[in-house]
């Protein structure tokens, strides 16, 4: 007996791990265009709920969705009526996998078919490389779930008889709450609702429980799923505080309406009847159901909702200042987003400091300015460092290098900006004063594009001229170093204006380089 109850805890632990796995290869399999779907069929918040369900049943995993939306919201990308929208939809999608195990897993003896299907997913994560990894991975975790299952069902069967419904909370509404009340344990302790439904869904093929009871689980383990969110929105953005709370709220919401809904619902199984398998089935249906009459409450209300949790949770901080969630890292997509803008913001305005250092005759004046700029790209470097992408996702790789070059790039130009000396010795020379006036100008459009405001909104930074101003800077460094050292030598100028000279050409070539790579860099992220 305790070997089969220990059987029954691994088969808990196997499927927990196959979630895990499972999610993690199909996030970086198919990531990339699930994000794009969600920013781009999220118009409403019913087109919001589509696609979070969609995504959630794909990507298995509707903490992956929620994170993904909220990062839409701290980058500015998506409204938290929109990314509410994708919230509720998430909690629809999740039930997928009580639908999958329903059908597949209790009523097909998958053990045999599972196991030559891990070799497979392993020796492909670890043989193949890219997108047929990752599709390794995912076929590893789905081995994982469907084995969990397996051991999971085989350690309760043999309970049958031993533990029975009378060992748990009678049918009453005092034993619904207590049931209720074990459902909400059972998903903290296990930190997914989706292995308390499969739980549930084999004490009931073992006869352990019956319908109502398993339905009554059901429920608490909706109301549990939902403290990881809360916890995991603690200390965060106002994004995800309100994420957090909007998901305690609609839950506790849809909990009452099941909770009204057991006994119709137990009316109705104990007349249809037919046995252990439709017992199962009619309750993920159950499962699926009080989540979509949820939705379809409150959708109407969509807009009161999104007001009574913004009030629930004000937004105090300046906009932006808390766009930098360290709890995004989690979900690297999200958290790219988010330093993406937080980049383009900096670059647009260090760009505008070095117009005004170059225009202005006093460029000391705007260091006040280039201090905000220099604390914010050192903030932006610590959030980076904690960023971590993994090689075989390409697209997320190769837009955190991008970001670190951009980043690395702000810093220098940021150091050259605050060399007010050299930026004033530009101004007493009057051969360098068209150039001076040119990346002025370019500096002013680059940032009013970087920054989407004023007539510069919506073109593409002016990358290629950037590029070509700074390349003729380069090739005149030849020329005008030995145009100095010859007018000096003539004695028509002195050596430390001839250094000067140099100094300043030098000086230009690099703002302009730098302002370059921001820009081409900054595009790639």
């Amino acid at each position: 007996m305790i070997a089969n109850g220990l059987l029954a805890l691994g088969g808990v632990g196997l499927f927990l791990t196959g979630m895990v796995v499972l999610t993690d290869g199909l996030r970086t399999l198919a990531g990339g265009s699930l994000r794009r779907t969600l920013a781009r069929l999220t118009g409403s918040p019913a087109s919001g709920v589509m696609a979070g369900a969609a995504c959630t049943a794909v990507l298995q995993s509707s903490s992956a969705t929620t994170v993904t939306a909220v990062g839409f919201v701290g980058a500015g990308l998506m409204s938290f009526p929109q990314a509410l929208g994708i919230v509720l939809g998430a909690n629809i999608g999740t039930t997928a996998k009580g639908w999958i195990v329903a059908l597949v897993g209790f009523k097909l003896d998958l053990g045999m078919v599972a196991l030559p299907l891990l070799l497979a997913g392993v020796l492909l994560r670890l043989l193949a490389r890219g997108r047929v990894a990752q599709a390794g991975w995912a076929l590893t975790g789905f081995s994982l779930l469907f084995l969990g299952v397996d051991a999971l069902k085989d350690g309760l069967a043999a309970f049958e008889g031993i533990v029975t419904p009378d060992s748990f909370p009678g049918d009453g509404l005092l034993g619904r709450l207590q049931l209720i009340g074990i459902g909400i344990a059972v998903t903290l302790v296990t930190q997914s609702s989706s292995a308390g439904v499969v739980m549930a869904l084999a004490a009931l093929a073992a006869g352990s429980i019956t319908l109502p009871q398993a339905a009554a689980l059901v429920i608490g383990m909706d109301i549990g799923t939902t403290a990881t969110a809360l916890l995991a929105s603690l200390g965060g953005s106002v994004a995800m505080r309100r994420t957090g709370i909007a998901h305690v709220v609609y839950n506790l919401m849809t909990a009452v309406i099941a909770f009204l809904l057991l006994t119709p619902f137990a009316m109705l199984a104990e007349r249809v009847g037919g046995g252990a398998g439709n017992a199962q089935l009619a309750l993920v249906a159950f499962h699926t159901g009080f989540n979509v009459l949820g939705v379809l409450a409150i959708l109407p209300f969509t807009g009161s909702f999104t007001r009574l949790i913004e009030r629930l949770v004000p937004d105090r901080q300046p906009a932006g200042a808390g766009r930098l969630d360290p709890a995004l890292l989690a979900e690297p997509a999200a958290a790219l987003d988010a330093a993406g803008v937080t980049a383009r913001e900096l670059a647009a305005r260090l760009f505008l400091v070095v117009a005004d250092k170059l225009e202005e005759d006093e460029p000391g004046a705007g260091n006040g300015r280039l201090d905000e700029v220099a604390a914010g790209i050192s903030s932006l470097r610590l959030y980076v460092d904690g960023l971590r992408t993994d090689r075989g996702d390409r697209a997320a790789h190769s837009r955190n290098l991008s970001l670190r070059h951009a980043l690395d790039h702000l810093s220098r130009l940021s150091a050259r900006a605050a060399q007010d000396a050299r930026i004033a010795g530009l101004h007493d020379d009057a051969r360098l004063g068209r150039r001076v006036h040119l990346l002025a100008g370019l500096s002013r459009q680059a940032a009013g594009q970087l920054a989407g405001t004023g007539a510069e909104a919506g073109r593409r930074p002016p990358e290629a001229r950037l590029a070509r101003f700074q390349h003729e800077l380069r090739k005149q460094g030849d020329r005008l170093r030995a145009g100095a050292i010859d007018a000096a030598a003539a004695r028509e100028i002195d050596a430390e204006t001839a250094l000067a000279r140099l100094d300043g050409q030098r000086w230009l070539a690099r703002v302009a380089h730098h302002q370059w790579r921001i820009v081409r860099h900054l595009a790639r992220v």
